[in-house]
């Protein structure tokens, strides 16, 4: 006698079809899929969000200057004046180690001294601790994480702004005047604005994570110091000079520091720092994304 065929089972209405079992290798592509997308989409939305709060994060930004030099008479302007000391001493010593004039040597070496020490150096070394220095805030107050890589990045370009005054008054005291040129510094100028976010999404989320990170990024800038022309000229060089393109950070430098000079920056360094840049930010995007729903228990 045939067995009659199961029927299939109604529950108020809704047929109750079986569904293949997982075989215990994980989910399925198409759930794996629809899980990155999403980590993606809220990543974008974070960073967007972030950017309609950019007054927060300017206050902010401003309050952590202030609050470093709370107490202070001279207040953030000792940051001029260190600047300005450090550069002079330099500036005397390395041009005659260097047998270079000090009219040419010394705006090369304010610029450049000013771009790396509160700019790069500082910069990277802050994006550390991007998340773990606004813990508290995290835990507590529901906002974009991203407007904590934007308070950083505005936090480190007040500080900035601070000693640019040094390179002006050097080109007041020799003289010298970029002209027209100089406008090619605001789209470089862009660009290290777009790193800055970057960097402090990247080292943020992996520095939150593992806390050996900050250390060896100080110990690469000390090193990259001394490889970069900063001190130096890439002249100085002559025939050897063509490995400075090895290093993005010569080309992030001399899309800025060559319109101050006077000079049109190569099409090499701009293609350099370009597609450097390019890398950055999506790696520093994915960290992010694929970080974000576990940063306020790593901080």
């Amino acid at each position: 006698m045939n067995t009659p065929a199961a029927e299939p089972a109604f529950t108020s209405g809704v047929l109750l079809a079986s569904t293949p079992r997982s075989n215990g290798a994980g989910p399925n592509p198409p759930a794996t899929a629809r899980k990155l997308k999403s980590r993606f989409g809220m990543a974008v939305q974070d960073i967007a969000d972030s950017f309609k709060l950019w007054r927060l994060a300017t206050r902010l930004g401003w309050l952590d200057v202030r609050l470093q030099f709370s107490g202070s008479t001279l207040g953030p302007f000792w940051l001029t004046l260190t600047t300005a000391i450090m550069v002079a001493a330099m500036g005397m010593i390395y041009s005659q180690l260097f047998h270079l004039a000090l009219k040419d040597y010394l705006p090369y070496l304010s610029i450049s001294m000013i771009l790396w020490q509160n700019g790069l150096s500082s910069l990277v070394q802050e994006s550390c601790s991007t998340f773990t220095r606004a813990a508290d805030s995290i835990r507590s107050v529901t906002m974009p994480y991203t407007v904590q890589a934007l308070r950083t990045t505005i936090r480190c370009s007040l500080v900035l702004g601070y000693t640019v005054i040094v390179p002006l008054v050097v080109f007041i005291l020799f003289g010298l005047w970029p002209g027209s040129v100089v406008l090619l510094a605001l789209p470089a100028v862009a660009l290290w604005l777009f790193n800055s976010m970057a960097w402090c999404l990247l080292l943020g989320t992996v520095c939150a994570r593992f806390r050996d990170v900050p250390p060896i990024v100080g110990s690469i800038l000390q090193i990259l110091f001394y490889v970069t022309p900063i001190i130096w000229e890439p002249k100085q060089l002559k025939d050897g000079a063509w490995w400075l393109y090895l290093n993005p950070f010569y080309s992030l430098f001399e899309i800025v520091r060559r319109p101050f000079l006077g000079q049109v920056p190569t099409g090499t360094a701009w293609a350099i720092a370009l597609g450097f840049s390019a890398t950055l930010g999506v790696i520093a995007f994915v960290s992010f994304a694929r970080s974000r729903s576990r940063l306020a228990f790593w901080v």
